[in-house]
């Protein structure tokens, strides 16, 4: 629930361009402002996971992303727009405190699966997200995709109150010391400086796809809008329950295998929706076979970086997933570029070379 706020703008950019008066171009700002408050949540929140007693933390977090929903809601303009959804992102990274809790919680021939069943939550999330959000802005308007998001929350945040477990953190230094020694994590583990960045390329060639895709669909080739391009999170979801069976499988595999795969399999989904600019069925399977792919990788990823249940954990996630956001929100960005210079085949061809790029960093300094 949480980490659908970060994603319901992708299937409603059009929309707000319309109401607005800007261009796709414009406009493709908002989920890339969106990944960079994430980048900076995960930077100068998430730690405080290893610091603070985490029930607290997380419950005070959410009046942040209450008042962040709220405001996006109300946006009179592009630009108030883009600053609530810099500080949607900010406040959203509620999920990725919970990943290593998951793992510290989880024994240790069993913390893939732990894993894999979060991040089925969040990927299930992230894809679902669009699927409201789309219906929702055909339906009634963008606005009140917001608005009722917020009202989410606050049931969300009672629930928490009630259930989530209260766990003692681990450091207890400064905060200044705190944020320093996540240098040294990037710095002294060099498996994580390397999930760090394969997860950065995949999750760009993730972001090139979907915020893009809105754009093809409002073609007269299709002549869709914001309610089929939500449906297509219902495509993703599919892949999503992979996460879960990756998880068991990082348990027992190599997982530099599991890696090379998935990498592989993103990179045939965008030869797929290469030849897919003028049919709904090959993008539909493109979008599968690309969910799957990205989110082996990213399962595959984290289980590697979690191993052996470092008291680290917190600062761990926070290096993978600052690097993670921002190779999204640079995906963002060169969708944005590319359709607007070179349309559906500009976009195809930089997804695949994201994917590229992956197969070629892990097979080079996998060792």
């Amino acid at each position: 629930m949480v980490v659908a706020n970060n994603y319901y703008n992708q299937p409603l950019l059009a929309d707000m361009a319309r109401e607005f008066g800007v261009s796709e171009g414009a406009i493709s700002d908002v989920p890339m402002l969106t990944q960079i408050g994430y980048a900076l949540g995960l930077f100068l929140i998430v730690p405080l996971g290893d610091m603070l007693k985490r029930k607290r933390m997380i419950l005070i977090d959410f009046a942040f992303i209450i008042a962040a929903l709220i405001s996006a809601g109300w946006a009179p303009t592009p630009a108030a727009l883009k600053v609530s959804s810099l500080f949607i992102g900010l406040t959203s990274v509620i999920p990725q405190i919970m990943v290593p809790m998951a793992a510290q919680l989880a024994e240790d021939h069993n913390r893939g699966k732990a894993i894999g069943t979060v991040m089925t939550g969040m990927f299930i999330g992230i894809l679902g997200s669009r699927t409201l959000s789309g219906f929702i802005g055909s339906y009634l308007d963008w606005r009140s995709v917001f608005f009722i998001a917020s009202g989410i929350m606050a049931v969300l945040w009672l629930f928490l109150k009630w259930k989530l477990p209260e766990i003692t953190p681990d450091f207890k230094g400064s905060y200044r010391q705190l944020l320093f020694s996540i240098v040294d994590q990037f710095r002294n583990r060099p498996r994580l400086r390397l999930a760090a960045l394969r997860g950065s390329l995949v999750f760009a060639s993730f972001s090139v796809f979907w915020t893009t895709l809105v754009f093809l669909l409002e073609t007269p080739k299709f002549g869709m809008g914001s309610r089929e391009a939500g449906a297509f999170g219902v495509v993703g979801i599919a892949g999503a329950v992979i996460a879960t069976v990756v998880g068991k499988l990082s348990d027992t595999m190599n997982k530099n295998v599991i890696i090379s795969v998935s990498t592989l399999i993103a990179m045939i989904s965008w030869i797929i929706l290469g030849f897919g600019s003028g049919s709904i069925v090959l993008l539909i399977i493109g979008a599968l076979f690309l969910d799957l792919g990205i989110q082996a990788v990213h399962i595959t990823n984290q289980t590697i970086i979690f191993e052996n249940n470092p008291p680290e954990r917190n600062r761990i996630n926070t290096v993978y997933m600052v690097l993670y956001f921002t190779g999204g929100a640079l995906g963002t960005f060169i969708g944005g570029i590319v359709w607007q210079h070179f349309g559906w085949t500009g976009v195809a061809a930089a997804g695949f070379g994201f994917g590229a790029l992956t197969l070629l960093v892990h097979g080079i300094w996998r060792r």
